[in-house]
């Protein structure tokens, strides 16, 4: 018999994740897989739960406790980003106060590899507002790569006199930056002092729903 509770914290410490993490992998709450691993509660995984944590561990389902028959094997790895209960303003800009991790979504490891994102700090984050139309329009999620510096020209999480904005941003000439609204309704800036500005990160990619 595999021990599927002793599997589980190895993958976890192992992937220097945490139980919370998991927990909100499968969209239970953060407490959810210390019980299963601690006390013992539930007593199995679900089907559903066993399936997307195998897979975002590239493991056989067996080894969290799936019976032989009825398996899905062959599932690619997943590596999970956190999704920010905040939104980057794309109109007036909003006051980001709350900004604690809401859930989480998994990529497809080998997509982000494929793409050079797969050592990259990323987060999920929605767009408020239509100043960046028609490249993003309100409630589209954004994959953005945290923790980065200015590097070429592309569109950006900031944060400028206190609000959470995206924006398309550049080196200006000055020495500034040059800070862009894709919609010309709203307006733009040019040669910002870098110090009146915080680069949150770079915008990677992004999902709607239709």
């Amino acid at each position: 018999m595999v021990d599927a509770r002793a599997t589980l914290a190895r993958l976890i410490a192992e992937r220097g994740d945490d139980y919370a993490a998991i927990s909100r992998l499968i969209g239970r709450n953060a407490s959810y897989i210390q019980q299963y691993i601690g006390r013992g509660s539930p007593r199995i995984l679900a089907e559903r739960d066993r399936r997307i944590i195998a897979r975002y561990f590239g493991v056989d389902e067996r080894m969290l406790g799936a019976p032989d028959s009825g398996v899905q094997t062959g599932k690619p790895a997943m590596q999970i980003v956190p999704r920010y209960d905040v939104g980057a303003s794309a109109g007036g800009g909003n006051i980001a106060g709350d900004e604690h991790v809401a859930g989480a979504l998994g990529f497809e490891a080998d997509w982000l590899r494929e793409h050079g994102w797969a050592r990259s700090e990323l987060g999920l984050l929605r767009v408020e507002g239509d100043s960046m139309e028609p490249t993003l329009s309100h409630g589209d999620e954004l994959l953005v790569e945290t923790a980065v510096e200015l590097g070429r020209e592309g569109v950006h999480v900031i944060r400028m006199d206190g609000a959470l904005m995206v924006k398309r941003i550049a080196r200006a000439p000055g020495g500034g930056y040059s800070i862009r609204s894709d919609n010309s309704a709203y307006p733009s800036w040019e040669n910002v002092s870098p110090e009146s500005v915080t680069i949150v990160g770079r915008v990677l990619w992004v999902g709607r729903v239709l």
